[in-house]
C-alpha cells in the first residue's frame, strides 16, 4: 500500500462526512456555519444592525435582527456615544459608523464584529465632520457620501478600508453638494439617490468603487424626495420612504428600485406599510428591510419587502423602541 500523501482528503462513506489526512489519522471536517439569529430563530440567516437615532433623544443603542426570519429587534451593544444621523457600511464582518451628531457633529468612525454583538471601537475620522450622509460599500471599501454640517451642505465622497482602520481618505465628489441622501450598491457599483440642498432633489448618480472619482449621472427618481432609506441585493436597489416636500412635511409610503447596473428613471415597486420618513434600511440577497422613522410620531415597526418581486411590504416585527434618523446595514447586503 502507497503512503496517503498529507492533506488527503477522502469522504467517509459510514460517517457521511469529509476527512483530511493529518500524516497519522484521518480527521473529520468541522463544519458549521455561524448562527447570526437568535435563539428562536429555526436557522441561522444574514443579520442586519440599526445603530444610533433618536428615540426621540439622541440614543447610543445598536440592536440586529436575522432577516432571513421574522421576529422583534434584540439588543447588540452601544456606540461610543448617543447619535443621530450617523452614516453606516459594512462588510460581511464589520459594519462601520461614521459622523453624526453627538451633542455637536463629529467625525468620528467606529465599528462593530457583526458576527458578535458588543459596543463599538474607535475605527478613525471623516475627512468632514458631518451628518446626514450616505454609506455603502463592498467587501473591501466602504464610502461615505455627501451630507451636512453648519453652514453648508457637502458633496465629498470618502472611503475606508472595512478591514483596516484608520481615517477616510478622498475618493471624489458627487455631481451636486447635497445631505438627506440614501444609497446602495452592487459589488461594483454605488448608487447615491435623492436628497435635499436644501431644495427636495430627484437625481440619482453612481460611482465605481473600486476606483476613485466624481459622481456620474444615472437618472431621476419619479419624485423628488428627501429623508428615504435605501438598500439592495447585487441586481436591484430600493429606494423607500421619504418626504416629498419639507414645509409642511409631506411624508410618502412609496418604494422605487433601479437596476444597478443600468441607468435611468427609477420605477414603482410598491408600498410601506405606512408614510414615513427618517427610516433605516438594510437587506439581504432576498429581502430589503425598512425600520422606524417618523409616521409623523417616531414608530417602531420593521417592514419587509422580496426583492426581486414588486409588491407592498409586511411585517417583520419591531424595533426595541421608537428610533427615527439612524441608519442600518448587515453582512448580506447587494455589495458583498
Amino acid at each position: 500500500m502507497s503512503e496517503i500523501p498529507r492533506g488527503a482528503i477522502r469522504f467517509n462513506t459510514d460517517s457521511n462526512k469529509p476527512e483530511l489526512w493529518d500524516g497519522s489519522q484521518w480527521a473529520e471536517f468541522q463544519l458549521s456555519t455561524p448562527n447570526l439569529g437568535r435563539g428562536v430563530d429555526t436557522e441561522p440567516g444574514a443579520r442586519g444592525l440599526f445603530a444610533g437615532g433618536y428615540s426621540p433623544t439622541r440614543t447610543d443603542v445598536i440592536e440586529y435582527i436575522n432577516i432571513s426570519s421574522a421576529g422583534n429587534a434584540i439588543d447588540f451593544g452601544n456606540l461610543l456615544n448617543s447619535n443621530h444621523t450617523p452614516l453606516a457600511n459594512s462588510s460581511s464582518t464589520r459594519g462601520v459608523i461614521g459622523g453624526g451628531n453627538t451633542g455637536s457633529d463629529t467625525n468620528v468612525i467606529q465599528f462593530v464584529t457583526i458576527p458578535s454583538t458588543g459596543n463599538a471601537t474607535d475605527f478613525g475620522d471623516l475627512t468632514q465632520t458631518r451628518r446626514n450622509a450616505a454609506g455603502l460599500s463592498n467587501q473591501t471599501r466602504g464610502l461615505f457620501c455627501g451630507g451636512w454640517s453648519s453652514p453648508a451642505n457637502y458633496d465629498v465622497i470618502d472611503y475606508i478600508t472595512i478591514a483596516q482602520t484608520g481615517n477616510a481618505v478622498d475618493f471624489g465628489n458627487l455631481t451636486l453638494a447635497r445631505e438627506l441622501v440614501a444609497a446602495c450598491a452592487s459589488p461594483t457599483r454605488g448608487v447615491i439617490m435623492g436628497g435635499a440642498t436644501p431644495t427636495l432633489r430627484s437625481v440619482v448618480e453612481f460611482i465605481t468603487i473600486s476606483t476613485l472619482g466624481n459622481g456620474t449621472e444615472y437618472g431621476e427618481l419619479t419624485v423628488a424626495k428627501s429623508f428615504a432609506g435605501g438598500c439592495s441585493n447585487p441586481i436591484r436597489g430600493l429606494y423607500g420612504g421619504g418626504t416629498t416636500n419639507n414645509s409642511p412635511r409631506v411624508r410618502t409610503d412609496a418604494i422605487e428600485y433601479v437596476t444597478i447596473a443600468s441607468s435611468g428613471t427609477t420605477t414603482n415597486f410598491g408600498d410601506l406599510t405606512e408614510s414615513r420618513d427618517s427610516l433605516a434600511a438594510c437587506a439581504s440577497s432576498i429581502r430589503g428591510v425598512f425600520a422606524g422613522g417618523y409616521a409623523p410620531s417616531i414608530v417602531n415597526g420593521i417592514t419587509y419587502v422580496q426583492i426581486m418581486s414588486t409588491g407592498n411590504s409586511v411585517d417583520f416585527g419591531d424595533l426595541t423602541d421608537a428610533v427615527a434618523r439612524f441608519p442600518g446595514m448587515s453582512n448580506a447586503h447587494g455589495g458583498l
